[in-house]
């Protein structure tokens, strides 16, 4: 029991360091292409593990809020760390329930729900508190939203999906990699 509930903070831990890294590293390299509104956060692919582990809930909740620490010194304010943490909790543990619902082996509803909750949540956090400044406009919302889950999707798509089968053909399966250890 303990060795199990180690595993899973380890893996939970390693989930958030790379999440962190890989996004922190991306803003150093290429500012602005993991924290604007139109993004391609290379390290969203991992929301795929929440798929196969239950420990990337946390991993990929506390990597978000590591992550997003970097973008309040670049002028983002504290509300990205809040609401873009609240998107990723989310969308990894809608993920997850969704693990089995799958179309050709591949979890087509679960791939979908990064790009919904971010668009939602942190499309209206940059309307609100960006844009609007303390005013919700809906066609700004609608744009801002639309920007942020079309980076989500293109990451999901383009990194996500090859990595869903690349997965499943090394034998990593929804639900059973908590049980086996294999992920």
């Amino acid at each position: 029991m303990k060795n199990e509930r180690v595993r899973y903070i380890t893996k939970a831990a390693i989930i958030a360091a790379l999440y962190a890294v890989l996004t922190v590293g991306q803003n150093l390299l290429f500012p602005g292409t993991a924290s604007m509104a139109v993004q391609f956060r290379v390290a969203e692919v991992l929301t795929v593990l929440a798929i196969y582990t239950k420990a990337a809930i946390p991993g990929l909740t506390i990597g978000c809020i590591i992550a997003n620490i970097s973008s309040v010194t670049a002028g983002l304010g504290f509300y990205d760390m809040i609401f873009g943490s609240i998107a990723s909790l989310l969308a990894a543990i809608t993920m997850y329930m969704l693990r089995n619902v799958r179309i050709k082996n591949i979890p087509w509803a679960a791939l979908l729900m990064p790009a919904i909750f971010n668009g939602v949540i942190v499309g209206f956090e940059i309307d609100f508190f960006f844009i609007g400044n303390l005013h919700f406009n809906l066609v700004d919302f609608l744009i801002q939203g639309g920007c942020v889950a079309l980076g989500e999707l293109a990451v999901l798509l383009i990194l996500g999906i090859p990595l869903c089968i690349f997965l499943n053909k090394k034998g990593v399966q929804t639900g059973i990699a908590d049980a086996d250890n294999t992920l």
